[in-house]
């Protein structure tokens, strides 16, 4: 590390004081490049430190200087040099950022975004839109949140027209712009989208952002129940485990477990207790998060350990049935065997092959029962591995 990045983020108040002064005063870029090459060796906090040292060394003589900086990203920083940059704006410098909005890199583009977060000029708005689905995902989240902030009705009522398009990818990209809008009129359409998507793991773990799990559950248990469904799915493949602070979860388990009289309720508490004790007994999932995280996920196994598994396998044969949305995880729980096999007279393939699978795995897939399940499959490939099984 440069020795000068190492006097900045240091505790020597003369040293950094220094560093950060020459910085602003220079227009350091090749130092500020430095800096930002260093964000993933410095703890936040003293990332945080730095930013304030930098912003302490700025002025009306020397704020200018900070455009210069436009030309390297960091979400670490943004911040410091965007709300320096408000607190000195004028018509002038307004009129020169939104020239680097429209002629400028990424890099600098991000930046622009978030300066109108702070300077609402309506002569932002077309650039922000035109710059909200880039294949960057800052400056996509940049331009939604200051977006949101005019309360655009064009880009909001796009992102949710977006929410049908057939490319799921464009709908996770639409679900995201939607969170980062913030406005929590949307979420009913991001759930819809969720239920049929195949990144529903994906879509379920950016609700929370923009309205907490709690929340959720007191305006539409039922909903808010299948978001949390799909989260412990993703743990530790598609979501990363430090999510589970963000989320709350081990407070959302603790009012579950205080409501283990529904059928919904009771598939996901299985399900939070089979996926913790996954992460905990492999080492893998938590080989490279830190004390907090690993603390946090070993506190979730316990209080899950309190589930009583038996009665809630009772409950969660209710929805074992084609229209729930939880049937697919219910089936990982079902044992009752004459319940599990009614679901091979539905109309929906894939269910029809998860239930045989489960039959396969109770020992009570015979040649007979493989027919049934055949009556109603068209599909070759579904077809295949139910003989195969």
């Amino acid at each position: 590390m440069n020795d000068l990045i190492k006097k900045l983020s240091g505790k020597n108040k003369n040293d950094y004081e220094q560093v950060a002064k020459e910085m602003i005063d220079n227009a350091d870029v090749a130092l500020f490049k430095e800096l930002v090459a260093s964000d993933d060796f410095l703890f936040d906090f003293v990332k945080q430190n730095v930013a304030e040292r930098l912003a302490n060394a700025c002025n009306e003589t020397n704020y200018h200087n900070l455009l210069s900086f436009f030309v390297c990203y960091s979400p670490y920083y943004d911040d410091f040099i965007i709300s320096t940059l408000a607190k000195y704006a004028d018509e002038d410098l307004t009129d020169e950022i939104l020239d680097i909005f429209e002629t400028g890199t990424t890099d600098q583009k991000t930046y622009c975004a978030k300066y109108f977060f702070y300077i609402q000029d309506p002569l932002s708005i077309e650039l922000l839109r035109a710059n909200s689905y880039t294949n960057d995902e800052s400056l996509n989240a940049n331009c939604a949140a200051t977006l949101g902030v005019f309360q655009d009705p064009a880009s909001y009522n796009l992102a949710l027209e977006k929410l049908q398009s057939d490319d799921e990818f464009e709908q996770l990209s639409a679900v995201k712009f939607l969170v980062l809008y913030c406005n929590k009129d949307a979420i009913p359409a991001i759930i819809e989208t969720m239920k049929s998507s195949t990144m529903a793991e994906n879509i379920a773990g950016e609700i929370p952002y923009l309205s907490n799990l709690f929340e959720l559950l007191d305006k539409n248990n039922a909903d808010a129940l299948l978001v949390i469904n799909y989260i412990i799915n993703g743990l530790g493949e598609i979501l990363g485990l430090p999510t589970v602070f963000d989320y709350e979860l081990y407070d959302v388990f603790e009012r579950l477990i205080r409501n283990t009289d529904d059928s919904k309720t009771a598939v996901v508490l299985l399900n939070a207790s089979e996926k913790f004790d996954t992460l905990t007994e492999n080492d893998e999932y938590l080989f490279d998060e830190d004390k907090n995280t690993k603390n946090e996920v070993q506190d979730i196994k316990k209080l899950l350990t309190s589930i009583n598994k038996k009665q809630l396998k009772t409950l969660c044969l209710q929805e074992l049935n084609e229209n729930s949305p939880f049937v697919y995880t219910a089936l990982d729980f079902a044992e009752d065997v004459f319940a599990i096999r009614e679901l091979l007279k539905c109309n929906n393939q894939t269910i029809i092959l998860k239930t045989a699978e489960i039959l396969k795995k109770l020992g009570n897939l015979d040649e007979p029962t493989k027919t049934v399940a055949l009556l109603k499959v068209t599909d070759e490939n579904i077809k295949s591995i139910i003989r195969a099984l």
